[in-house]
């Protein structure tokens, strides 16, 4: 879990802040860093001059630098505002699987493991709401009487009321991908509007994304295996929209990197959250949202490129 002590001259990252701080004990801290602020305020402007249809609010960026697990620190640049996540959300769905089998609260069985590397390896939605049905105790189906509709409402939180426990703010995971409000009481669920649709920050899915690479997320054995499931072979080209590597994060990172990632796609959104480790010796974690520029596969991996050549010049 990640605590953070915040001080005047970080005043600016209260909201950050916030989020990284959990409830219980710190095993750790993590702040704010001018050197990390300066390379992503770096890369986000050159890739803008890059993309000239591009905005600086149809992107969002946090990196954290694993290098010294005892103090961590952080850059970001839109870091806390909600977007719509894509597959990333897989991520937290993994963790709580996790979370739930280390409390017994769901049994560790063949299919529930199919289902996890289903979803975090091929990206299979039909794999992911099985696993949002088991987590929650919930399944998809007809309308339902009020007061049964909000019992199914208040199961289906069990998810955000984990993460919520944890510190982790401006985030929404009781959605299924894909699966939002077409019929029953998903679409009452969702809302008339769409307002309750899965939501996710760049600053949380990289608190997530760090806690695994370090072997805090649930405990270290549970980490090592959730680190398993989202290795990447950066170097693997693929014609595939789907392609979890090279198609995002993983064109951008240098001969002799390793990659760890979880990318996800729709009509409007392009996303990443990957764990680095490059020849040198550097580790980072570098989540990439973006907004209205899902059919640019280019702006992932140039913006990408700036902020890893930071760390090997």
């Amino acid at each position: 879990m990640l605590k953070l002590r915040i001080s005047r001259a970080a005043a600016a990252a209260a909201l950050f802040l916030t989020l990284m701080q959990p409830r219980a004990a710190a095993e750790f801290q993590i702040t704010r860093s001018g050197e990390l602020q300066k390379s992503v305020h770096k890369a986000v402007n050159a890739t803008l001059k890059v993309f000239d249809n591009l905005k600086h609010e149809e992107l969002a960026v946090t990196l954290i630098d694993l290098r010294h697990p005892d103090r961590l620190e952080f850059g970001a640049h839109r870091g806390s505002v909600p977007i719509y996540p894509a597959s990333v959300i897989k991520l937290f769905y993994l963790e709580a699987a996790h979370r739930w089998m280390e409390e017994g609260r769901i049994n560790d069985t063949p299919e529930l493991r199919r289902a996890m590397r289903d979803m975090i390896v091929n990206s299979y939605n039909e794999a992911t709401h099985y696993l949002v049905d088991l987590l929650t105790g919930t399944t998809s189906g007809p309308e339902l009487p009020q007061t049964e509709m909000q019992q199914w409402e208040h199961k289906r939180n069990a998810i955000n009321r984990h993460f919520a426990s944890r510190g982790f703010t401006g985030i929404n995971a009781n959605q299924k991908p894909w699966c939002e409000g077409p019929y029953g009481r998903e679409r009452v669920f969702v809302g008339e509007k769409y307002t309750n649709r899965n939501a996710l920050t760049t600053d949380a899915t990289s608190r997530l994304m760090a806690e695994i690479a370090l072997g805090r997320a649930v405990n270290a054995e549970r980490s090592k295996e959730m680190l398993e499931l989202l290795a990447r072979d950066p170097f693997a080209e693929s014609p595939n929209a789907d392609d979890q590597a090279h198609g995002f994060t993983g064109s951008a990172v240098p001969k002799g990197a390793k990659l760890w990632s979880k990318a996800g796609w729709t009509s409007q959104t392009r996303h990443d959250a990957a764990y680095i480790e490059l020849p040198n010796g550097a580790k980072v974690v570098l989540v990439i949202f973006t907004v209205n520029h899902a059919n640019e596969r280019k702006i992932i991996p140039t913006l990408a490129k700036s902020i890893i050549n930071d760390f090997s010049p």
